[in-house]
């Protein structure tokens, strides 16, 4: 590696620590904020009841055929599911559970006003389970199931 190739990659380092320095001096990065918004019970459930109740203070929910979860009927790779969720409610959030998951919450979208009822993500999956894709709208919680087959997990159990 010559003299000044070595010299970028330095200053590249030198300017990205001074902006983390300098966004954290201002305010702007403050880890436990970050950390407060993270529900721990919800993600530490056991039972997709348990997460939904801890989550959003309610774990009843209604069915509804305004929510479409798109995942594949046989994933051949637990540990990447590619799972979409697209709803009409005027969602608040969309949250996303894999009910035989040893920890069944694998993800929560806090949708901003108007936004557009979509979520994609991957999840992981450790054997064959509904996913639960669970909707608040207008204070109330809307769901929809989808068996998906798992043929190799992905959560080391």
């Amino acid at each position: 590696m010559n003299t000044d190739m070595k010299r970028r990659i330095f200053l590249k380092g030198s300017l990205a620590t001074g902006a983390l320095g300098i966004a954290a001096g201002a305010g702007l990065l403050v880890p436990q904020n970050v950390l407060a918004a993270w529900n721990k019970d919800a993600f530490t459930a056991k039972k997709a009841e348990d997460a939904i109740g801890a989550l959003l203070g309610n774990a009843v929910t209604e069915a509804s055929d305004a929510i479409q979860i798109n995942a594949p009927e046989v994933a051949e790779n637990g540990a990447v599911v590619p799972v979409t969720v697209t709803t009409t409610l005027a969602a608040e959030s969309i949250s996303i559970l894999a009910a035989d998951n040893p920890i069944p919450l694998t993800s929560t979208f806090v949708l901003g006003e108007g936004a557009e009822g979509f979520v994609a993500t991957r999840i992981k999956m450790g054997k064959t389970s509904d996913v639960i894709a669970v909707v608040k709208a207008g204070g109330k919680l809307y769901s929809a199931r989808r068996n998906v087959k798992v043929t190799v997990g992905g959560c080391g159990h």
